[in-house]
């Protein structure tokens, strides 16, 4: 991976990632999808599904097929400075990602089960998603997502040369679904635990970002979905705005709760701040504080 040193001076884009989840015998494990390697964003690494949020996205016409009203979801998120269809739109953005990246379907017919090939195919004939939910009778079950953290992008980003204001949601995978990489935006599906992806990440198998190992850490000290969820219920959605700097030519990502940080409270458990060594990011006192 290598370090962005640009300043960016445009505003972050609004942005949705889905953490989708599922309890295994061998416990809980989370989908990550490798980006392709040519993608001008994060080439390679191993991410969550999720996008920025189209115009389209909070439309009437789309809006109308939710599970959920415009203000419902307006006051799950919980920004109050958001306009209601905004908000709403950030859901829609979540839940057509996930379908558009891995053809996992938060939706539900209005006459018996959802027929994701035949949607999939209006889709790819150039019907809006107003039109496809329309004529295949479906509504996207936004119940079905918590909002969990939103990450804002700071102006001296670290592995990319653009901005996002991301609401990262946290669902469990819909039953008798599998999750499957699209081999255009994403080549590889990888379900796996937690802790596990985080050893992998220290063994140099797979790449990820800082957001994504962060959230692996906070992931990692829950059992299950459930547990996931029910904390993601409890409070709301923290504000994740890191603040680097570079400190004898290392760069240093601080998070909330680092003495470093202009906020004091921590808004996750795990290290507080990341360094970019060996052309990749590592808590300051090695794996453990991964694990801990």
């Amino acid at each position: 991976m290598e370090l962005n040193t640009e300043t960016i001076t445009t505003p972050p884009a609004d942005a949705a990632t889905v953490v989708l989840l599922r309890d295994t015998d061998a416990g809980l494990q989370v989908l990550l999808l490798r980006r392709h390697q040519a993608s001008n964003v994060l080439g390679g690494a191993y991410v969550f599904p999720g996008g920025k949020l189209d115009a389209a996205d909070q439309s009437p016409a789309l809006l109308s097929r939710l599970s959920q009203d415009s203000q419902q979801l307006h006051t799950r998120l919980a920004e109050p400075d958001l306009p209601p269809a905004q908000a709403a739109g950030l859901f829609v953005a979540a839940i057509r990602e996930a379908f558009e990246e891995c053809r996992v379907l938060l939706g539900q017919a209005e006459n018996g089960s959802a027929d994701l090939l035949a949607l999939q195919a209006s889709l790819k004939s150039g019907q809006s998603w107003a039109e496809a939910l329309q004529d295949h009778a479906l509504r996207l079950q936004t119940d079905a997502l918590v909002p969990w953290t939103r990450w804002i992008t700071p102006r001296q980003a670290s592995v990319t040369n653009k901005r996002f204001d991301t609401r990262f949601f946290i669902t469990q995978i819909p039953p008798n679904q599998t999750a499957q990489h699209d081999d255009h935006e994403t080549t590889e599906t990888l379900w796996i635990g937690p802790r596990e992806a985080l050893l992998r990440y220290w063994d140099r198998d797979i790449e990820l970002a800082p957001p994504q190992i962060m959230s692996l850490v906070h992931l990692s000290r829950h059992a299950n979905a459930q547990s996931v969820l029910a904390e993601a219920r409890s409070r709301k959605p923290p504000v994740v705005q890191p603040e680097p700097f570079d400190q004898d030519g290392v760069r240093t990502i601080c998070y909330p709760g680092d003495p470093r940080h202009s906020i004091a409270q921590a808004a996750f458990p795990g290290p507080s701040r990341l360094m970019f060594k060996n052309k990749r990011f590592e808590p300051e006192f090695g794996l453990a504080a991964l694990l801990d």
